[in-house]
């Protein structure tokens, strides 16, 4: 295998809807690229992208594949990416290490749901982009409609390159107005043979050459004054304007195959060798301290790794991208992110599962190292005296959660180890050991999601496993004052147990100062502030602690234990066992003994007190608040408006997001947990959303009595 300079690569994201063809447009670009000599095909499971078993067994991609092809001296790495949304991680990871989106569309059926996802997709991250018009051989493909499509949804920056001679199930030959030929390929696909443009498309040539050089001619202003004057450009000039355009995200270039035939994929990888960004015609990346690290083969070295997998006949796979320098088989490194050392015996190229040893790779470029002793995804490894730290990936939040346990309580410590195996490949799905819900919970992009990890984890690791609906963190909080006062006393021989605490509970809100005087029964309690201190809450929330005690009634080294007591207590509220927050404790009185009084009295003390005065100063139940921000086609608006609704939904507000509309909403968590797959009921799949936490607030007075009725059912069963 040649090694490449970094003026050399390459790096190419394959995106599209599910179905357009990816993988065997992957099969294609191996077979013209010499990567593979023999083409696999999706029904007969021997494809070089889908590999793994539940790809087999859905019959499409649930991970990208790494590949390469060499084309005209340059080294073309490619990511084959997942079309379906709820695999968006794989997209979000390999658009964030390549530098150019190859947006594939079902020349059958146009724009669709996945073309538009995967749009935004690109969009967002911010990389040139690129269409490729696939199966222009089905009876059924209309290129002139396909091509007003991208036209009309995604503006003048779409620009064809080519446009078809005979699509449909003829389909052999383009007009290639990039190079003012005309191609045309054996039935059998291959190679194509190049001649002049026939006469009857030399107009339609012509036309689009002009539109093609205007757009290019805009990037750079010299090319504009020459065109201006001479109304051409010459081919290297194009080239270069389109390129230019492609950086900026002003030109999305349009190239045609027949990925089914092997057709036009020779003439589309030529294409993509003159126009797509090399590593370093991008804007460089930055590290952790937001200096720009150019790729640099004379640089430091320094590799980030950005993918892991486990494969079976191997183990465990890190890929990695060259940020700067070169890196040489046997290199010691210092691992920035985990402080460890690591030696990288040997280096790989990588094609889908197969890895060829190669003795250096330089900046900018692609690979993969095997079984290393403690590299995770996200880890910097460096040179001595490199400080670079990088960390540019940002996946989307979660939108679909389950609480998982395996059915056998035996395997329970097994499962926790591949729930974090399964995130460290697919960082998208989050696990969290709930201490508050007692509940392990897996979070991930939609159903589908979750289904292919339970497919894995119990094909692949052997656990049988069940979903449940996750609880909801619920807070508990008061809404008027009240006052307790409780004494705990026990003698058993010897030494007893006693401890007298009166206190007073009222709600707190941030900057509202404690009254000096409070009214119970008709009798005034004035406080005499010792000390007041604010313990913000892991929960959320706050719990202040006022010492009012005058005349030595409770010695100050009780009071750490009071406030034990209390905080263990918080920790259980009593309408639904949910963590408290927000309150405010005064203990302004109390009794000691001088033999018997220790810790452990004043902490039940505190504490009992505590629960008797919270039961009588208004306790409600708050529900944890979301926003919701959901973009979908203007004529599904209705529908989800009403949707949202029907989730005690509150609609803060409506606007455009280019061809999407945005739905902004506050929404209780409790009316989210099959959100995902009711959207995508409702639009087709062409909805999508994001949500973050907003705040608590209380609940309906219906749904706090059906909580509370709940709970007291749930403890009588305990007892």
């Amino acid at each position: 295998m040649k090694v490449y300079k970094t003026n050399e690569i390459k790096n190419i994201s394959l995106v599209g809807g599910k179905g357009a063809g990816k993988t065997t447009l992957t099969e294609s670009i191996l077979l013209e690229g010499g990567t593979i000599s023999r083409r696999g095909t999706v029904d007969g499971g021997n494809t070089v992208s889908d590999n793994s078993p539940v790809e087999k067994e859905y019959g499409y991609s649930v991970s990208s594949c790494v590949f390469y092809a060499e084309k005209n001296g340059k080294k073309l790495n490619f990511f084959d990416c997942p079309g379906s949304d709820d695999f968006v991680g794989n997209a979000v990871t390999a658009l964030s290490v390549t530098d150019t989106a190859a947006l594939v569309v079902d020349g059958r059926n146009g724009v669709e749901v996945g073309t538009q996802n995967n749009f935004r997709t690109v969009e967002r991250i911010g990389k040139p982009l690129m269409f490729v018009i696939n199966r222009l051989e089905d009876e059924k493909c209309d290129f002139d409609n396909v091509y007003n499509q991208l036209r009309e949804t995604y503006g003048n920056k779409v620009v064809a390159l080519q446009f078809p001679v005979n699509a449909g199930p003829g389909f052999n030959s383009v007009v290639d107005v990039l190079a003012m030929k005309q191609y045309t390929w054996p039935k059998d696909g291959g190679k194509a043979t190049e001649a002049d443009i026939d006469g009857a498309h030399a107009d339609k040539a012509e036309e689009y050459r002009m539109a093609l050089l205007e757009m290019a001619a805009e990037n750079d202003e010299e090319l504009m004054m020459k065109f201006l004057d001479e109304m051409t450009l010459s081919d290297e000039e194009a080239l270069k304007g389109i390129r230019l355009g492609m950086v900026d995200r002003s030109i999305f270039p349009v190239v045609l195959v027949s990925a089914e035939r092997n057709i036009g994929t020779d003439r589309m990888l030529d294409i993509m060798s003159e126009i797509v960004p090399g590593v370093n015609d991008m804007p460089a990346p930055k590290n952790t301290n937001g200096d720009e690290v150019p790729y640099d083969e004379n640089g430091p070295l320094s590799i980030y790794f950005f993918k892991t997998s486990v494969e079976s006949h191997i183990g465990e796979v890190s890929y990695f991208k060259v940020m700067s320098g070169i890196l040489k088989a046997g290199a010691d490194l210092t691992n920035m992110t985990r402080g460890s050392k690591e030696r990288l015996a040997q280096i790989n190229v990588v094609c889908g599962q197969g890895k060829t040893p190669i003795e250096e790779i330089h900046a900018g470029d692609i690979g993969a190292a095997v079984k290393l002793k403690d590299v995770r995804c996200g880890n910097t490894l460096n040179e001595k005296g490199c400080e670079y730290v990088f960390d540019f990936i940002q996946y989307p939040a979660p939108k679909f959660q389950r609480a998982i346990r395996a059915l056998n309580e035996s395997e329970t410590e097994k499962l926790g180890a591949v729930l974090n195996r399964m995130h460290e490949e697919d960082p998208t799905l989050l696990i969290e050991q709930s201490k508050e819900l007692r509940q392990t919970i897996v979070s991930g992009q939609g159903e589908f999601h979750l289904r292919t990890l339970k497919w894995n984890i119990e094909n692949n690791d052997k656990i049988q496993i069940e979903y449940q609906e996750p609880r909801i963190p619920y807070r508990e909080t008061i809404t008027k004052a009240a006052r307790a006062d409780y004494r705990h006393k026990k003698q058993s021989g010897g030494a007893g147990q006693f401890g007298e605490v009166h206190l007073i509970l009222e709600p707190y809100v941030e900057g509202k100062p404690m009254p000096e005087v409070y009214k119970f029964g008709g009798q005034e309690y004035k406080m005499s502030v010792k000390s007041q201190d604010e313990y913000p809450l892991e929960w959320g929330g706050k719990l202040v602690f006022v010492n009012s005690v005058v005349g030595g009634a409770i010695d100050a080294r009780f009071m750490p234990a009071i406030l034990k007591g209390i905080m263990q207590r918080m920790e259980q509220g009593p309408l639904t066992g949910s963590y408290a927050r927000d309150v405010r404790v005064i203990v302004y009185d109390g009794k000691m003994h001088p033999v018997d009084s220790n810790e452990i009295s004043f902490m039940l003390a505190g504490r009992n007190a505590f629960s008797e005065a919270f039961r009588n100063a208004g306790p409600k139940v708050l529900e944890p608040i979301y926003d919701v921000e959901v973009l979908v086609p203007a004529e599904f608006m209705g529908d989800v408006m009403s949707d949202l609704q029907g989730r005690r939904g509150m609609i803060m507000g409506m606007g455009s997001d280019g061809a999407f509309q945005k739905l902004n909403a506050k929404v209780p968590l409790k009316e989210m947990a099959n959100y995902s797959t009711s959207l995508s009921s409702l639009t087709g799949g062409s909805g999508s959303f994001a949500m973050t936490f907003a705040s608590y607030e209380l609940v309906p007075t219906d749904v706090q009595d059906k909580l509370i009725k709940e709970f007291q059912e749930k403890q009588k069963d305990e007892d």
